[in-house]
């Protein structure tokens, strides 16, 4: 299975439609979010710096994601692939993961986009804030979260079709209908 770049706003799915991946086609799983919150949890040097951006609804810097993300990648078993969720966010992320990928002769894979209008999403999270505790899902946050992804993450989209590995799904209102569609297109990558 090749790696898979799962895409999107705040509240698309990723974690989610991650999870579902992962159950069906056995792959590691690396979630940016969930990486730094247990650094957060273990109050770790890298946990304090991360939660001062975190905090403040901005991206964490491109060196420290790429260094906890190649000793992630590197804990993971060789072969399944693996799916990167909430990563990369910024076109230099992206050129640094293309470039962690290719020292272990490995490739980016896929992208898989999932397109979410504005109005579900700020409802997902606000959901998400009352049932898991989620400080960072609050409204003022949220609004600062989606205009740090429309200025530097949205023109992404654009790096990923270029490279030839945007595969774009768009939320018609069921998730197991978006499910099926990417299962699709994952089941002719075996």
């Amino acid at each position: 299975m090749k790696n898979i770049i799962i895409f999107g706003a705040p509240g698309s799915g990723k974690g989610t439609y991650s999870d579902e991946i992962v159950n069906r086609y056995g792959m590691g799983h690396i979630s940016t979010g969930d990486v730094l919150r247990g650094e957060i949890k273990n109050g770790t040097e890298l946990g304090k710096i991360a939660q001062g951006y975190i905090d403040n609804g901005q991206l964490i810097p491109d060196e420290l994601m790429i260094n906890i993300l190649a000793k992630t990648y590197d804990e993971l078993p060789a072969g399944k692939g693996v799916i990167f969720d909430g990563f990369p966010r910024t076109i230099a992320q992206a050129e640094a993961l293309k470039v962690m990928l290719a020292e272990r002769g490995h490739d980016m894979g896929i992208m898989v986009e999932l397109v979410v209008d504005e109005e579900t999403l700020m409802a997902r999270l606000l959901n998400r804030a009352i049932e898991q505790g989620r400080a960072d899902d609050n409204e003022e946050t949220i609004k600062k979260r989606f205009a740090v992804y429309h200025s530097q993450t949205a023109p992404l989209s654009e790096w990923f079709e270029k490279e030839g590995m945007r595969n774009v799904f768009t939320w018609k209102g069921d998730k197991d209908l978006m499910l099926s569609e990417i299962f699709a297109l994952l089941d002719t990558l075996k």
